[in-house]
């Protein structure tokens, strides 16, 4: 993997530039402000380049590091402009208390998402289950995905691989939701006695 585009300037997106950019994968960044996209684009420094909010990214794969809110809005907005690409959502949709998921039970952000995508885009769920520093701090954790397209899949795994993470396939795009009340449990984990210096994934037989 050469390199990716990103869908927003906020943390979730500096951690992700980061890591990407530490294994020598090149990053686009995308954000509707742009000169705060340019400031995060000085701070990655070498790799990192800005891109021009609703214009074509210039990667193969597509990192949706919005608000879960506006992954819906935001892929609409774009529209044709994402033709082609693999997206990637990694939004958490917890309401309020982030107490329980904030979509129907029979659907997922990452479901919305492919239902105003461009026809020949893919889209598939991943990253959601890590909190951002973890992200950043160059563990070798797993990453859960989710997707219909095999190639759009396999793509997205060898990039999480290229990073130095751990690419674990839950299954077709339907189980986005469970991947993303996954992302809620691990949540209470960590309000609850855990703390968040934790990823979900132990392979035991690995171990032995």
């Amino acid at each position: 993997m050469s390199s990716i585009s990103i869908i927003g300037a906020g943390n979730m997106a500096r951690n992700f530039a980061s890591r990407a950019l530490s294994t020598g994968t090149s990053v686009q960044v995308i954000g509707r402000n742009a000169e705060r996209t340019k400031a995060l684009v000085a701070e990655l420094g070498s790799g990192a380049t800005a891109g021009t909010w609703g214009a074509a990214p210039t990667g193969d794969i597509v990192i949706l590091a919005v608000l879960y809110q506006a992954a819906v809005p935001v892929v609409r907005e774009f529209g044709d402009a994402l033709a082609g690409k693999v997206i990637v959502d990694i939004t958490n949709p917890f309401n309020a208390t982030a107490t329980g998921l904030a979509v129907p039970y029979d659907t997922s952000v990452a479901q919305l998402v492919a239902e105003v995508a461009p026809e020949d885009a893919s889209v598939v769920k991943a990253f959601n289950t890590l909190f951002s520093h973890i992200l950043a701090s160059g563990a070798p954790v797993d990453v859960f995905f989710a997707g219909d397209d095999s190639a759009a899949k396999k793509k997205v795994a060898e990039f999480i691989t290229s990073i130095g993470l751990r690419p674990r396939d839950v299954g077709e795009l339907a189980m986005a939701h469970w991947v993303e009340g996954l992302g809620l449990v691990e949540m209470g984990l960590a309000r609850n006695g855990l703390g968040f210096n934790f990823a979900m994934g132990v392979n035991l037989a690995a171990q032995e």
